[in-house]
């Protein structure tokens, strides 16, 4: 008897730009300027956009967000603790192709369970840029 493994599309630049827009527009109804981040499911930049009024750090803060978020599979809001003293990730070296980032705002994209990307938003403060990652997570379905 054989099984098995379900094919799960992967994440399309279609995809990249649902999560981009809805992001974008997310962050626009808050007045907030963001860069916003995409990426496959091999850490892959799929999309990228950076508001003429955000800051130009936004950009690599949000592409930091969502490899880390792709990397560990987690949204990087659920891990600032980890990171602290004593906990599960305060020695994970950081010599890895792009530093991770652990500050709100990377969110990992699901798709039948299994991950395909992930979107990170810099530009705001984290926990903004974690409710703007996660409005275009939810834009996906």
């Amino acid at each position: 008897m054989s099984t098995t493994t379900p094919t799960v599309e992967p994440l399309t630049t279609h995809d990249a730009d649902v999560l981009l827009t809805a992001a974008r527009r997310a962050a626009e109804a808050a007045g907030v300027t963001v860069s916003v981040t995409v990426l496959d499911a091999g850490g892959h930049l799929l999309a990228f956009r950076r508001d003429d009024r955000a800051v130009l750090i936004s950009g690599e803060t949000s592409t930091r967000k969502a490899y880390t978020a792709l990397q560990l599979n987690a949204p990087t809001a659920d891990l600032v603790d980890a990171v602290q003293p004593g906990g599960l990730f305060h020695t994970l070296p950081t010599a890895l192709d792009r530093p991770l980032l652990f500050i709100a705002g990377g969110v990992p994209v699901h798709r039948a369970g299994r991950l395909i990307g992930a979107v990170g938003v810099g530009g705001g403060a984290p926990e903004q840029d974690h409710g703007f990652a996660t409005a275009a997570v939810a834009a996906l379905v």
